[in-house]
């Protein structure tokens, strides 16, 4: 195989279409489109009210089983795909998540897909976009500033006065707020901080900490938004905390959910960009898939569905998470219904889940997943049932599985593929097909989108996994023991207080977002393949009202990263004709 460039000279080589012009082609109309410069674009809701009576397209969500650290190429396979649909005469649009700015200075790098099967330009995608992360962040530390602003002013202040001001006592209990600041860098010296400290002006000391921007409730409703009053309404619904009477605090309570819709009224537009191959893609909306639920916009893949004839996109993680999430929250709150699911493996995951050596970013991949030889066979037959496992998650929803088999990778072999096809068939899948789109771009998937679009005229009994109505607790048990395989649920004293709580509050209705490692398809990242015989620790319940979902914590999750020895940063630079260099 010919050597690949690397992922920014490629993108650098190609010239992109003005974004005008893919906007024209997609169907949208020049008093829609908002440019930001010449390769990016905001698109205005309106459109929707244009194309509310248009038919939709097919629905597409690529997923995968469970990864190595290093991913297993699912932005590059939904990049691809697009691709090739466009190869073979398809109207077609990708929709996919903005990444965060701290994993591509991190280990990860950027996540533009890669190879010959990208978004390009890859560092406008990668690096500030239209500058809806920064809104989020903005917003979100806004609402943190009033909670604490009203908390020292309540403590200065009668109720008399606080009426006079139009304010009424809230009570706030500094020592039980949930709400932190966030900042969209890897900083993990920001975990835990102490706000407050110096003079009685300065607010109450209490102890807080930063996530990452990423995982703020609000990226959450910005993604699960089904229109400006829609997100308007879950801005207003955030719980921050709790009254020292134990009754939640919301930011309608704290009368900022005005501001906090200001903020965010150009961030729930839409960001239209574009393939390496010219087909239109929505850029919308990061939220972290480990504890929110980890997909694109609902508006995004509105506005696509509305405008294509094949809407492709991307859920986080393996089909345990992400996807699992796309269907049961992202799916129950827009109503959308999807036609297929592609679920992208790798000899290299498959190996590893056989019993191959740790995979660990930024060393050299062990030899058995890089070299040709027979006793790797092995590796692969024993780890080929975490595959199995995946096809039989995506088809507890009733929605037809293609497999898309990663090619290219150096060390596999052509029988070793052969296998992994085999198997895929016969765990259920409605098609298998070797992918290379990563070296030959769309052309290199063209056997996987005939397979996709056979799958989506096939008809579907799409079915989520629990009602609204079912008990918290039998929800949490349903999706650990029919998703993850769990032989039960273990609930902890403080989860079940939570759960209580909730309940009295009417969010007992709201769906599950399970905040679980993507390292295992149950909650301890060291268990590979197929994990049985396993009870599923639920340590607390915590609630997201406003985006609307309920997550348990099956473990101890970061929600702000740290940075490597060595940080992608330390490569990135800007030549001397101004070009972004050394970002991958």
């Amino acid at each position: 195989m010919a050597k690949v460039p690397t992922d920014i000279e490629i993108s650098r080589a190609a010239t992109p279409l003005p974004i005008t012009e893919i906007a024209r082609r997609a169907g949208v109309l020049p008093q829609e489109l908002e440019p930001y410069g010449d390769v990016k674009a905001k698109v205005k809701l309106s459109i929707l009210d244009r194309l509310k009576d248009r038919p939709q397209g097919k629905y597409i969500d690529v997923t995968a089983i469970t990864p190595t650290p290093l991913g297993e190429g699912k932005t590059t396979t939904s990049v691809g795909l697009t691709q090739a649909l466009g190869q073979i005469g398809k109207n077609v649009i990708l929709c996919i998540r903005q990444p965060s700015m701290g994993p591509t200075f991190g280990i990860k790098g950027g996540a533009a897909g890669g190879g010959y099967s990208q978004v390009i330009p890859m560092e406008e995608f990668n690096l500030h976009l239209t500058g809806d992360i920064h809104a989020v962040s903005i917003a979100n530390n806004l609402l943190a500033a009033a909670i604490d602003a009203r908390i020292m002013h309540e403590d200065k202040l009668s109720d008399e006065q606080l009426e006079k001001a139009g304010l009424k006592r809230l009570d706030i209990d500094p020592y039980n707020i949930t709400w932190r600041r966030v900042v969209d860098v890897n900083d993990s010296a920001l975990r835990n901080v102490i706000v407050g400290l110096g003079g009685v002006d300065d607010g109450r000391p209490r102890q807080t900490g930063f996530d990452i921007s990423v995982a703020s409730e609000i990226m959450a409703i910005l993604a699960l938004a089904t229109d400006m009053e829609d997100m308007k309404v879950r801005l207003g619904r955030i719980i921050i905390g709790m009254s020292k009477k134990g009754d939640p605090v919301t930011a309608n309570d704290l009368g900022i959910t005005g501001a906090l819709t200001v903020l965010m009224k150009d961030a729930i537009k839409p960001n239209l960009m574009q393939t390496l191959e010219g087909q239109p893609a929505f850029i919308h909306a990061g939220p972290f898939a480990n504890i929110a639920q980890g997909n694109n916009s609902i508006i995004a893949d509105k506005i696509a569905l509305k405008l294509g004839d094949y809407v492709v996109t991307e859920s986080g993680f393996a089909a345990d998470i992400g996807m699992e999430k796309f269907m049961d929250i992202k799916c129950r709150i827009s109503g959308l219904v999807p036609n297929c699911v592609v679920l992208v493996s790798t000899i290299r995951a498959m190996k590893m889940h056989g019993g191959g050596p740790k995979v660990v970013p930024g060393k050299p991949i062990p030899a058995e997943y890089t070299q040709e030889k027979p006793e790797h066979m092995e590796l692969l037959k024993k780890g080929v049932c975490n595959m199995v496992k995946h096809i039989q998650i995506a088809k507890l929803f009733g929605v037809p599985v293609v497999v898309a088999i990663g090619g290219g990778f150096k060390g596999d072999t052509p029988e070793e593929q052969a296998f992994a096809v085999q198997a895929a068939k016969e765990a259920g899948a409605d098609a298998a097909v070797i992918s290379n789109h990563w070296a030959e771009g769309g052309k290199g998937a063209i056997e996987l989108a005939n397979a996709v679009v056979a799958a989506c005229e096939k008809p579907g009994n799409f079915q989520l996994l629990y009602p609204d109505d079912m008990p918290i607790k039998k929800k949490i048990e349903t999706i650990a023991t029919k998703v993850y395989g769990a032989k039960g649920v273990q609930f902890e004293a403080l989860a079940e207080k939570q759960i209580a709580a909730y309940e009295r509050w009417g969010l007992g209705t709201l769906p599950i977002c399970m905040a679980k490692t993507h390292l295992s398809i149950s909650h301890d990242p060291s268990l590979k393949g197929v994990p049985t015989d396993f009870v599923v620790p639920v340590r607390e319940v915590r609630a997201s009202a406003g985006a609307g979902f309920l997550y348990p914590l099956l473990g101890t999750m970061r929600t702000m990263p740290g940075l490597p020895s060595r940080g992608a940063f330390l490569d990135v630079n800007l030549d001397e004709s101004g070009n972004v260099v050394g970002m991958f």
